[in-house]
């Protein structure tokens, strides 16, 4: 390892250690380094606060100057809610800047750099930059496709089953595969489940960490039958969005937008579609989405090729049955070949369970 990769590493072991509380922002952290010592170190804390850069420069003071940065991702060269870190930098007199990669989005990419070598300061990229991409793959999606990074969560049985024939589902995962669970909805802005969930459990759908957040509850109910008794609607505890179809009924629309709800009409005939969802969850500056739905509603997304991430938490336990509810139903896929193969996938254990994580590839089918 050489010195750039260990002083990289400490940078991006304090943006992870941010996940959840920047968005739609990118996590980003800051080394600074003179007479080979640390002398300052930050990590971007939330949106509208300062950047990482910044934390890193107030702490270093005069030390930073004639010292090297380190930055997980290239400084910002425009004014926002926060002035520009590029310039930031070269004001304290920062000789050295490594930056781990550039920032994804087209119109800034690149920008931050010129302003620092116009200064005359030497700039080395690339550094770790397969980790800083992958830390920040929401980010790198909602920046340059303003739409959520879709993540698609499922507890299921070897045999791919996530309830029994009665519909008895709890509980197929271990307590660290729930555990962990909690943690994956602290790290995204939404989560969505179908009505059915919804009438079936009368689920909270909040994170149980300490110092959590509950992301925002999307509710996919086609015709608006959700009881208004239901925890989501009454508890106040997280905002709860529900997106509905042609077919749904004014007057429960009335009652729940009186009630605080926010109700989205798809044009989807019977069902809500799903493209714009994703679409519509993108223009409120959503960044991140978690699904936790039955078979019907993860098909629906995977078959319209809007799932970037799936994460199975697989019990070594059997149901089998003809009519218990798998985690992926839909029409299904007419040929192997066309299977939805899943790529860069790692396997962890937790308890009993074995944790799944794999990236979609999508293919045109014929």
């Amino acid at each position: 390892m050489t010195n750039h990769e260990f002083y990289m590493d400490l940078a991006l072991k304090n943006a992870q250690a941010m996940k959840g509380q920047t968005d739609p922002n990118p996590l980003v952290g800051s080394v600074i380094v003179n007479d080979n010592r640390v002398v300052g170190i930050g990590a971007h804390l939330k949106a509208g606060e300062p950047h990482a850069e910044i934390h890193a420069l107030r702490m270093a003071g005069e030390q930073a100057k004639g010292g090297t940065i380190y930055v997980t991702l290239e400084p910002c060269s425009h004014h926002g809610r926060t002035g520009p870190c590029a310039v930031a930098i070269v004001e304290v007199g920062i000789k050295k800047v490594v930056i781990a990669t550039l920032d994804p989005n087209p119109v800034v990419s690149g920008n931050g750099v010129k302003i620092l070598q116009g200064a005359g300061i030497e700039v080395i990229i690339g550094v770790r930059q397969e980790e800083s991409q992958l830390m920040n793959e929401v980010f790198n999606k909602f920046i340059v496709q303003k739409k959520p990074f879709v993540t698609l969560k499922s507890g299921t049985t070897l045999d791919g089953k996530i309830a029994t024939y009665s519909s008895d589902s709890k509980w197929i995962t271990s307590e660290e595969a729930r555990q962990d669970v909690h943690h994956l909805r602290n790290e995204n802005m939404a989560i969505l489940v179908g009505i059915n969930t919804v009438i079936k459990d009368n689920p909270e759908l909040t994170t149980r960490i300490p110092n959590g957040r509950n992301p925002i509850r999307v509710i996919l109910d086609s015709t608006l039958k959700i009881p208004l008794e239901s925890k989501v609607i009454t508890d106040n505890l997280a905002e709860t969005w529900i997106f509905t179809s042609e077919q749904y009924d004014k007057e429960k629309r009335s009652k729940l937008e009186n009630l605080g709800i926010n109700v989205f009409q798809t044009s989807g005939t019977k069902n809500v579609n799903a493209t714009e969802v994703v679409q519509i969850l993108g223009e409120k500056l959503v960044s991140s989405l978690l699904i936790e739905g039955g078979g019907s509603i993860n098909a629906s997304f995977l078959e319209n090729k809007l799932i970037d991430k799936v994460i199975l938490y697989i019990a070594p336990k059997l149901i089998g049955g003809q009519h218990a509810p798998t985690f992926l139903e839909g029409s299904g896929i007419d040929k192997m070949r066309n299977a939805v193969e899943l790529s860069n996938v790692t396997i962890t254990k937790l308890g009993k369970d074995i944790k799944y994580v794999g990236y979609p590839i999508y293919i045109n089918e014929g």
